[in-house]
């Protein structure tokens, strides 16, 4: 073989790797790029820059089903009908002066379809609509 030869041998074989490595690595769970790479024992996602690990990518595999229909609060717990919460940062309530303080309670929650995923009735407020990011279960 000549010498362009091999290097254009060596650059195929590099783009078969690449195109492999790009066809099995999981998009970025935090924009959903498939344009990750791997960095050492971690996964890269050049467009956002999140960094996750390859456990991180077997742990959501298996959580997946589950996830879907999951309503879960702040901390990971899974939420259901009926349960009691506490806010757990400031929150302004559209339309009006009042703030939701932080530690309010607030029993008998409803889960319903949307971004704001928790329907409920707070004292001194009336109903409202919670993303339960900004609650913790009781």
């Amino acid at each position: 073989m000549t010498g362009a030869a091999i290097v254009v041998n060596t650059y195929q074989q590099r783009l078969q790797s690449l195109h492999f490595a790009m066809t099995t690595l999981p998009a970025c769970p935090k924009c959903a790029s498939a344009l990750s790479y791997e960095d050492g024992a971690m996964l890269v996602c050049p467009e956002c820059g999140h960094e996750w690990s390859k456990d991180a990518v077997a742990v959501a595999v298996a959580a997946a089903p589950d996830s879907a229909t999951d309503v879960r609060d702040a901390h990971g717990n899974v939420l259901a009908d009926g349960d009691s919460v506490t806010v757990i940062k400031d929150l302004k309530v559209k339309g009006s002066s009042s703030v939701v303080k932080v530690g309010t309670k607030v029993k008998g929650i409803r889960l319903v379809e949307g971004d704001h995923n928790i329907d409920c009735r707070i004292e001194g407020i009336g109903e409202m609509k919670l993303k339960s990011e900004f609650v913790k279960k009781t």
